[in-house]
């Protein structure tokens, strides 16, 4: 028999079913409904929002920008220009600045990941950005700094989108010209090439490159000459911001004409070598200090203290307190501190069992300790007159195989030699740098006549 559908047991059943179906249909309508309310919602934003835009077109003539995406908003920036003076460290200049000692520390943690804060020095320059919102300057906001890390180098630690600090290197383009300068002594060497425009940076070059052959404080004499071929780098507003390198240059001592060539090697390594291929670079300079004075040679002397005879194994070489003391020849220190009448002292083993003594120094240079390897011409130390010394001076010895030997009899070979293929780009390139000179010291003469 067929089971009526409406009987009794199965109204029921069909009442709950349309129960949950009706509860169902309620809460995704309801949902449906606010979804519509939202959408409803943004459009009349974004229409306001192009309302605003098209009253602004009206009011000013100018259409902005409308993207989908939501807009950062746009701040100014402003800029404060630092100079660094002795005994200054970037914390303490942010600080003065009235910056917040953690966002400091923040902005220099990150900036020591490509550059150590304590390399700055006295005139570098530091640039604070400041962020802040159009018309409000007092609502300025740290946002990073900048420091001229060279002369086409600046290194800025800035904030990110997110807030943190991170470092990035902007290099500055320059505009490179070769320049010249030549001249007779007259009184010094230093005096002459200054009087014929020759810079200090290039001159100080000339003297460490000639070095190695020449006593700069006994070999020069009154009518010897000089010339030199160099570069200059120009900013984008044509300031001269870097002197050098020496291209090429030439000392004449009486009948003597020494001339050196800067060339780059195959391998990409940057060297100076006289006319003949052959490196000046030697083993050890003929002077570790630059326009110091030679006061007392090497052997037997009345002691300036002690008042009696007594052999002096070395050269003094006088100069004002403080003035830079040169490693002769690249080494390790082998010993560092303080040694008896010597004062404070050095002492540099180098190659073929030559060894370097520097005597009554002031101080030493940052991070010079024992078993530090050093570089020919790296600042060691200063001239002081500690220890048993009348005044400030540096007291310089030369030893081969333990013993102390005339600085002024120490004969060097050089360092390399160019042949085959190398020399000829050498013998190439010297033409170009000699041609060169020559060009520009006829144009500085017709200047001149004009």
């Amino acid at each position: 028999m067929r089971k009526d559908f409406f009987s009794s047991n199965n109204r029921g059943f069909v009442k709950k079913r349309l129960l949950w179906f009706t509860t169902v249909t309620l809460v995704l309508g309801f949902f449906a409904f606010s979804f519509m309310g939202v959408v409803a919602h943004k459009t009349l934003l974004l229409l306001t929002d192009r309302a605003d835009t098209s009253q602004i077109a009206e009011d000013t003539g100018q259409t902005p920008e409308i993207t989908d995406t939501d807009q950062i908003p746009e701040f100014a920036t402003v800029e404060h220009s630092l100079a660094v003076t002795r005994g200054d460290t970037l914390l303490n200049m942010l600080k003065r600045e009235g910056i917040d000692r953690g966002e400091a520390h923040a902005a220099i943690s990150a900036l020591r990941k490509v550059y150590d804060p304590r390399d700055l020095r006295p005139g570098q320059e530091v640039t604070v950005f400041y962020n802040y919102p159009p018309g409000d300057e007092e609502s300025s906001l740290f946002h990073g700094f900048s420091i001229r890390a060279d002369s086409d180098l600046d290194i800025m630690a800035k904030r990110n989108n997110d807030g943190d600090f991170v470092v990035d290197q902007v290099k500055i383009e320059l505009e490179t010209r070769r320049s010249c300068s030549s001249g007779v002594i007259r009184s010094s060497l230093y005096e002459s090439a200054i009087q014929e425009g020759l810079p200090i940076p290039v001159l100080m070059q000339f003297i460490y490159h000639f070095s190695f052959d020449v006593d700069f404080q006994r070999d020069i004499r009154t009518g010897d000459s000089f010339e030199v071929l160099f570069e200059r780098h120009l900013n984008k507003n044509g300031k001269v911001v870097r002197e050098g390198p020496v291209l090429h240059a030439a000392l004449t001592l009486g009948n003597t004409t020494l001339r050196i060539y800067r060339h780059t090697s195959i391998e990409g390594k940057i060297d100076y070598y006289n006319e003949k291929g052959q490196t000046v670079r030697k083993t050890l300079l003929r002077t570790p200090i630059n326009g110091a004075r030679l006061t007392s040679g090497y052997g037997k002397r009345k002691h300036p203290i002690l008042g009696f005879s007594r052999v002096h194994l070395g050269v003094d070489f006088a100069a004002p307190t403080g003035t830079p003391i040169i490693a002769s020849g690249s080494g390790v220190v082998a010993c560092t501190g303080r040694k008896g009448d010597y004062g404070k002292y050095i002492r540099i083993r180098h190659a073929n069992q030559y060894a370097t003594a520097y005597a009554h120094l002031n101080s030493f240079a940052r991070g010079i300790r024992t078993g530090k390897r050093i570089k020919q011409g790296e600042i060691i130390g200063y001239v002081g007159c500690t220890g048993l010394a009348t005044g400030p001076h540096l007291h310089y010895e030369v030893h081969h195989r333990g013993q102390k030997i005339n600085p002024a009899s120490v004969k060097c070979p050089p360092g390399r030699v160019l042949a085959g293929e190398e020399l000829q780009r050498f013998m190439t390139a010297k033409t170009d740098l000699d041609r060169g000179f020559a060009e520009l010291e006829a144009k500085k003469l017709i200047a001149s006549r004009n």
